[in-house]
């Protein structure tokens, strides 16, 4: 079963513009995402950054890593992901992972167990991670995405809400799941995920793994045990995974 990884490395972001650009240890973010999926034991011929700047073309270009130009009108990393499966012609059984291009600390573990856990659980159209809540404020954040999950690994939900919540005892944590951002689709799944209009919940929780869910297509939820660094949404962020990365 082929397994492809793309990296969406957009330039345009409200909160901090030109991100994937950004140099640490002397080298862009986007790159050093490829170095954490590359250290994942995947070749470099099946990783493509997708980017919608002729800027980051270019730097990619320059540090000799696969790119290819996307749309810059997309609304959601996986309709980046759909146009660069298309665009490789890829064959509808293909597996294909979405990695953020702001994630330059993502675990090689997470890559790796995410892997293995789709090809051992290929009845899922999609496949995804989360790991244990175990403060309180994370619980009750809007911001920290929240897995409610089937005995068979399958999503029933994903929320902002707390949630499930412990009718007992509201501050019981030992169900509580922080979803994990990085997917893997068959491009079959992407096709059809793509093609389908907004749901009402999508649009409500502004999640856009909804869709699928509401559309009947089935989410596999691997549990991931072990730290995942916060990703890059702003400056602050970039200052503290900068000086976190050049002091190891």
């Amino acid at each position: 079963m082929k397994f492809k990884v793309v990296i969406p490395a957009r330039y345009g972001s409200s909160r901090l513009p030109a991100k994937p650009l950004l140099e640490i240890c002397g080298k862009p973010v986007f790159w050093h995402v490829v170095q954490r999926v590359l250290e994942a034991g995947v070749a470099i011929d099946d990783i493509l950054i997708a980017t919608d700047d002729a800027r980051i073309e270019e730097a990619a270009k320059v540090l000799s890593l696969p790119v290819v130009m996307t749309n810059e009108n997309h609304v959601s990393g996986t309709d980046r992901v759909h146009e660069v499966a298309l665009k490789m012609a890829w064959p509808d059984s293909t597996l294909v992972m979405n990695v953020q291009g702001d994630e330059p600390l993502i675990p090689e573990s997470l890559i790796c167990e995410l892997i293995d856990f789709t090809q051992q659980n290929n009845n899922f159209s999609v496949t995804t991670a989360a790991t244990a809540i175990t403060k309180l404020s994370d619980f009750n954040n809007l911001n920290v995405v929240k897995a409610i999950v089937s005995e068979h690994n399958e999503a029933l939900y994903f929320t902002r809400a707390p949630a499930p919540i412990n009718r007992d005892a509201p501050d019981d944590l030992s169900a509580a799941k922080r979803h994990v951002g990085v997917y893997v689709y068959k491009v079959s799944a992407l096709k059809t995920i793509c093609e389908l209009p907004e749901s009402h919940l999508e649009k409500l929780e502004k999640l856009e793994q909804l869709r699928a869910l509401s559309y009947g297509l089935s989410i596999g939820v691997m549990d991931y045990i072990g730290d995942i660094p916060h990703g890059i949404d702003t400056k602050e962020d970039y200052l503290a995974v900068k000086q976190k990365m050049e002091n190891l």
